[in-house]
């Protein structure tokens, strides 16, 4: 399941949510979103449980709680929603 993770402080890295996450099962992927730019996080990112009633259990274990200062937002991450095509301005 991938899992959405919300409010992050700029400090916590990939490290950080893969520990956290890890502490309820099997993290197969920790990603941190970062701005192209300047390569700092956005504050949010996305982890990705291979079972599902172990994802469920992060979610409520970790939803709301404290990661490096910051109360964190969790939950299960809904599918990108499609972006209309940009057409030329005239």
């Amino acid at each position: 399941m991938n899992i959405y993770v919300g409010n992050l402080a700029y400090s916590v890295t990939e490290d950080d949510l893969r520990d956290a996450f890890g502490a309820y099962g099997s993290v197969s992927r920790a990603t941190l979103i970062k701005d192209n730019a300047s390569g700092q996080s956005k504050g949010f990112g996305f982890v990705e449980m291979e079972s599902n009633s172990e994802a469920d259990a992060a979610i409520k274990g970790l939803n709301g709680k404290s990661l490096n200062d910051r109360n964190i937002t969790v939950n299960q991450a809904k599918p990108r929603a499609e972006r209309p095509s940009h057409s030329p301005r005239y």
